[in-house]
């Protein structure tokens, strides 16, 4: 679902080719992996956790190692529950760029970008045009 997602926000090329889920027992820390853009010119590393508690700092910093053991940049780090304040003040200061993702935000990315969710209802609204009834 997770790399479904980052594909509709526009990472990779097609979901088959764009990225995929890795994360197994010995996955070194990493959940998926995702071409940055269609050309695949970068790799951004993926790591998913459907927790209930806070994700806390030494969480970010073994995702940061995991990284770094891939000779990675950039990572991209989602949670279903929240980011507690020292997790979210690490990310912001080491070398890689990890991007955080709570399950707010999540929640409003698949919303946003039709994963995971079905439409019930449309309404069209209709307004007077004006243009119309102006005389020549």
């Amino acid at each position: 679902m997770v790399v479904e997602l980052l594909v509709k926000i526009g990472y990779g090329g097609s979901r088959e080719d764009a990225g995929k889920a890795v994360g197994k027992s010995g996955d070194e820390g990493i959940d998926g992996i995702i071409k940055e853009d269609k050309l695949g010119l970068d790799i951004v590393y993926i790591q998913a956790k459907k927790w209930e508690n806070q994700v806390s700092r030494p969480e970010i910093q073994k995702f940061a190692g995991a990284l770094q053991g891939k000779r990675a940049k950039k990572g991209i780090f989602i949670t279903t529950s929240t980011f507690s304040k020292k997790a979210i003040e690490y990310s912001s200061v080491i070398e890689s760029k990890i991007v955080l993702i709570d399950g707010k935000k999540l929640a409003d990315l698949m919303i946003e970008n039709g994963v995971g969710v079905s439409k019930i209802a449309s309404y069209e609204l209709k307004k007077i045009d004006f243009d119309y009834f102006m005389e020549e």
